[in-house]
């Protein structure tokens, strides 16, 4: 029996042996007199048990059926494994047209273990890791965002190599942010120098790991980074946590201390300069903190014969040829030199290769194809414009549109930083046809389109036009 109901059983049996009357008894049970009454009068025909709940072992009214628990439970599990009970109560009315209250869905996923309370949820344990055995046999990478140079030039990001075994620095660059090109050039470094270690060790950034792989391609969940090694024959580690590189973590600690200090002291304020300058940091840096490993064998790997350097650090991107033998990458029409054996490729894919420096091949197999560019962002230049009464004023006002925005290429293209625009030569950053710095926004057109002057100009053309009809 229940607290309450022992507690009655107690006061009823006062009442009758009457050591209280039948009004105390009712103010000590939080009842009515008349509610007293009748489980005195009850109690003293069927005894203590007929005081017990009359619902007590059988199941409610609204008790939901096992079948539809369970089929909901698999509807998370699917779709919402991730959810709180408030989210996925909201979706299974919108999605599914099942009604369940999020407090029922909160004891279903707690029972299922799908579901932790932030209460109950304890501190994740990061317990400590050995390090590896031999030299080159795990690398931590990571990119460090920092004020390198202070109040005397911008933030940047800081591209780190440690070995895993001995704690040294094996390759530092210096980068405005963290981008594949920049990876890939400090990949290829390191591997010049050094070569092909066993594994590399990052975090979750989206250089290293995607999401969204496609299921025809054996390289499937790997980013133009990720592709590179597997070419290479270099694995690839995602940490889940900051922790678990605490290596290079703790590095960047160090780094943004007395590196940054360094750089003040040789009044260092340019990301060219700084790069020259980080060979002879990290000798220092390996000379006082770096460890011998328990192993003395070098794990690091030549390149083998059939491997290409060049060839693998590059973006690459499969491309289908028209029958005419043009292709479009970034928003610029490349047409292929029309010769035999280009004609033989119609229709079928080819490999555009965008390398670090700017340069761009269109290959089949090992060979590459020479071609022109048609580059459809070009502004329409007035003077190649025959003269035309009619379209004067609207060719005025479309100059003027041009000549109010910036031309941008695709926001999913390469972005490159302080490199030459691979298809027309011209410096990044510059008002023409180049790729924009990463970082930099596009100009808004809508504001230009919304200046009064320019709404006159063009309602003034148009019913030039319309007059003219």
């Amino acid at each position: 029996m229940s607290e309450r109901e022992l507690k009655r059983i107690e006061v009823l049996s006062k009442v009758i042996e009457r050591r209280i009357s039948t009004a105390s008894g009712a103010k000590i049970l939080g009842l009515t007199v008349r509610q007293t009454q009748r489980l005195l009068r009850t109690f003293q025909d069927d005894g203590a048990a007929a005081l017990r709940h009359k619902a007590r072992g059988r199941c409610s009214n609204n008790r939901i059926v096992d079948n539809v628990r369970d089929f909901v439970l698999e509807l998370i599990r699917e779709h919402y494994v991730d959810f709180g009970p408030t989210l996925v109560r909201e979706k299974l009315l919108e999605r599914h047209q099942i009604a369940v209250s999020k407090e029922t869905l909160r004891k279903w996923m707690t029972e299922a273990a799908i579901w932790t309370s932030r209460r109950e949820r304890k501190r994740q344990i990061h317990q400590p890791r050995g390090r590896r055995d031999c030299f080159g046999e795990l690398v931590q990478i990571d990119g460090s965002h920092h004020w390198w140079f202070e109040s005397r030039g911008p933030k940047c990001a800081l591209l780190v190599y440690i070995d895993d075994a001995t704690g040294k620095l094996l390759h530092l660059r210096f980068a405005g942010s963290e981008n594949t090109f920049d990876y890939l050039i400090a990949t290829k470094a390191y591997l010049q120098e050094w070569g092909k270690p066993i594994s590399f060790y990052s975090d979750k950034h989206g250089v290293f790991r995607t999401t969204h792989g496609s299921e025809k391609d054996r390289t499937t969940g790997l980013t133009q980074f990720g592709r590179a090694l597997y070419e290479l024959n270099i694995d690839i580690i995602c940490a889940n946590s900051p922790q678990a590189k605490g290596r290079v973590e703790r590095a960047n600690q160090t780094l943004q201390d007395r590196l940054v200090k360094e750089l003040r002291l040789r009044g260092i304020s340019t990301i060219e300069a700084a790069n020259a300058y980080a060979a002879e940091f990290a000798t220092d840096f390996n000379a006082r903190f770096g460890k011998e490993p328990r192993n003395p064998k070098d794990m690091h790997r030549p390149l083998a014969d059939h491997e290409n350097l060049d060839s693998a650090m590059c973006r690459k991107e499969m491309r289908t040829l028209s029958q005419a033998l043009t292709l479009r990458y970034d928003k610029v029409l490349f047409i292929l030199d029309p010769s035999v054996f280009a004609k033989r490729l119609a229709g079928k894919k080819v490999v555009v290769c965008d390398y670090p420096d700017g340069r761009l091949e269109i290959m089949e197999g090992s060979t590459s194809l020479p071609y022109r560019t048609f580059d459809k962002l070009r502004s329409v230049h007035r003077s190649e414009i025959v003269e035309n009464k009619r379209l004067d004023e609207a060719l005025a006002m479309v100059a003027e549109m041009q000549a109010g925005r910036e031309l941008t290429r695709s926001q999913h293209g390469p972005r490159r930083t302080g490199q030459a625009n691979h298809l027309f030569g011209i410096p990044d950053g510059s008002q023409s046809n180049g790729y924009q710095k990463r970082g930099r926004k596009p100009g808004r057109r809508t504001d230009f389109m919304n200046d009064p002057a320019v709404i006159a100009r063009r309602e003034q053309a148009l019913a030039g036009l319309l007059a003219a009809e």
